[in-house]
């Protein structure tokens, strides 16, 4: 056993398992038993044991102390695959004994890394390392926080077995909105950061019933290697809940300046103050679904192809007005001439068969003139292979040269526009609407948020996932320095520097038909870190069975969804005949939520509490000292200046 000890932690290397553990006080983690380090490649997974010559020894640094660990000599081979790893703790805080907001005792910063040093000899699929923790009790108080879509504690004995996390747990996707994972145990826990979270992300085992919930993490290469050092951050802390972990990683934000708040948003664009507190209207004018595509119905050909006059939309907006809505945004679907999700990114020219530029400039002036706000939905990643200036030079190159396609959406067959060119076009296509007198306050930039940044070894415009979440920013950033604010499908850690609000960032199990049984009970992570950096519509459908939700909208102090017209039946939570209620009880209801997200839409969300075993009673508090407490079960809540 080989051991390294500062600032209360003491790490310990078992030298037969390779497995390291970590006593923090009176708490000893270590990784479980059934856990084996590999790197995976296409054909078997290799066991570190596999390398034949391994050395361990501890250092010591400027910064820190740990135990490095050299693997050489894959089956005894000369001039093999070889790598290492660094486990080490910072010592900055000698005696270890920091606090968090919440008043948890926090232990010094465990830094585990991966390091490539020679990549000869194998074409690497996965490197799963560090490893999972033992974490084997079937007790309700042994608690897993996952970071899929808006947060997910999972008790160790609950009863549905977890699936697999959307989009393989990659972090920066809506299966990892923030890039962290963490567990708890009477009050003992740690929170595990991707500090290098680009290419990789978490996977997580938990059986029916319990006992046990295993997380972990897995990396990939980045074009087809593993080129740069993976790290992750380990801060563990006793006296300790799922909010002190929050606040941990909320610190970590503003360390690295991934933390922008609204009001510094606003600072730069004003209008960011005049979406607070509005509803939201999304509805869309063409629908054309391509003959090729999987969304085409051979049976309902009407449903295929339709149009709604932007004359349309305007009546509607202005018997809206009279109802008494007074704060809404409209979020405008297949505003162009192909339709919704069609050719692009050559997404030009306003449907002529349902009024043109004329008649879309009315919608807009219609909306301002009801004091409403007026955004449009618009797509910078999917490339069509009907559009105009489609060229496959210019689509995203896989490592091996291929190019991948697919035909899921209405536009059918398309592959993906490489990230660099996505600045470009969104330029492009911009000023044909400012020549046409469009004003716009917000713009949706599709999926930049939600799925995974893209890769491409195309040696014109090579780009690796960082650089392409860069690429998305500067879409954003160009939105923004033009007054208009920037939206995309869910919400992302990367960018919030840059986003304003989003489509919605639901909990997982609101994308799911209702009934379906819940892998745990949701909470309101990524809130608790960045509620007062981005704004967030939740929707508001009262299900025959099931939840209103109605009441997870007040409780992530949220903006209400007063008709969302979802382009895809029973897609991204959309389900046909799923609200139940008329248009005037439907205001009513969104009033409510609208007055309490204009009141704590700038609040940091300072605490969240499950006030009972199955989360169907939940609290939270805002900064201003507002308090909403909500009975999911039988549909109330209540809302105070404080906590009573």
């Amino acid at each position: 056993m080989i051991t390294a000890e500062a600032s209360g932690i003491t790490l310990y290397l078992d030298e037969r398992t390779l497995h390291i553990g970590v006593r923090a006080g009176a708490a000893d983690w270590k990784w479980a038993d059934s856990f084996r380090p590999v790197i995976v490649t296409g054909e078997e997974a290799l066991d570190f044991t596999r390398w034949q010559e391994t050395v361990h020894e501890p250092f010591v640094s400027g910064v820190g102390k740990g135990i490095r660990s050299s693997y050489r000599r894959l089956d005894g081979k000369e001039d093999s695959y070889s790598f290492e790893t660094a486990v080490w703790v910072e010592t900055m805080e000698e005696d270890g004994g920091r606090c968090s907001e919440g008043g948890a005792k926090l232990y010094g910063r465990v830094h585990f890394e991966w390091i490539p040093v020679c990549e000869k000899g194998l074409s690497v699929k996965e490197v799963r390392w560090p490893g999972c923790m033992d974490f084997e009790e079937p007790l309700s108080g042994w608690q897993t926080l996952v970071n899929e879509g808006q947060g997910l504690l999972i008790p160790n004995n609950w009863d549905t077995q977890t699936g697999e996390l959307s989009f393989n747990g990659r972090f920066l996707t809506a299966g990892g909105y923030m890039p962290w994972y963490g567990q708890i145990r009477e009050r003992s826990g740690y929170i595990a950061i991707a500090a290098t979270p680009w290419n990789g992300g978490a996977w997580l085992e938990h059986p029916a019933g319990g006992p046990y919930t295993h997380i972990g993490t897995w990396w990939e290469p980045s074009l087809g290697k593993m080129d740069y050092k993976r790290c992750m951050e380990y801060v563990f802390a006793e006296n300790c809940d799922y909010n002190d972990l929050c606040k941990i990683y909320r610190s970590y934000g503003k360390d690295t300046g991934l933390l922008v708040t609204l009001e510094e948003k606003a600072a730069r664009v004003p209008s960011v103050k005049e979406l607070a507190g509005c509803s939201i209207m999304h509805c869309g004018i063409k629908t054309n679904v391509n003959p090729e595509s999987d969304f085409f119905d051979k049976e309902d050909p009407d449903k295929n192809n339709h149009i709604t006059p932007f004359s349309v939309r305007e009546k509607q907006l202005e018997s809206l007005h009279r109802m008494g809505v007074e704060k809404l945004y409209l979020h405008l679907d297949g505003w162009a001439q192909p339709g919704y999700d069609n050719k692009h990114p050559d997404y030009r020219g306003a449907c002529r068969e349902a009024g043109g530029w004329e008649g879309m400039k009315s919608l807009a002036d219609t909306a301002h003139r009801c004091g409403f706000l007026f955004g449009i939905h618009d797509q910078y990643r999917d490339y069509y292979l009907d559009a105009k200036t489609y060229d496959e030079e210019y689509a995203t190159r896989l490592p091996d040269g291929s190019i991948p396609v697919h035909k899921r959406w209405a536009g059918g067959p398309q592959t993906y526009l490489c990230g660099t060119q996505a600045p470009y076009y969104v330029k492009r296509n911009f000023q044909d609407l400012f020549r046409h007198g469009i004003r716009l306050d917000g713009a949706y930039l599709d999926v930049f948020t939600c799925n995974e940044g893209d890769e491409c070894s195309n040696p014109r415009h090579r780009m690796t996932r960082q650089e392409c979440y860069e690429f998305r920013k500067h879409c954003f950033d160009w939105l923004l320095a033009r007054g208009i604010l920037t939206s995309s499908e869910e919400v992302s850690d990367w960018s919030m520097q840059s986003l304003v609000f989003c489509h919605y960032a639901p909990y997982s199990f609101m994308l799911k038909k209702p009934g379906t049984p819940r892998e745990g009970i949701p909470v309101p992570l990524f809130n608790l870190v960045y509620h007062d950096c981005v704004l967030e519509p939740w929707m508001m459908d009262r299900p025959e069975s099931g939840e209103d939700l109605m009441g997870y909208a007040l409780l992530n102090g949220g903006m209400p969804y007063l008709i969302r017209d979802g382009a895809y039946e029973n897609t991204d939570g959309s389900f046909t005949d799923s609200s139940g209620m008329g248009i005037e009880e439907m205001i009513a209801r969104c009033k409510v939520v609208q007055a309490l997200h204009e009141k704590v839409a700038f609040c940091e969300m300072t605490r969240h509490e499950l006030l009972d075993g199955e989360g169907k009673k939940q609290r939270t508090l805002f900064s201003d000292g507002t308090c909403v407490t909500v009975d999911l079960a039988a549909g109330e809540y209540d809302i105070s200046a404080r906590l009573p």
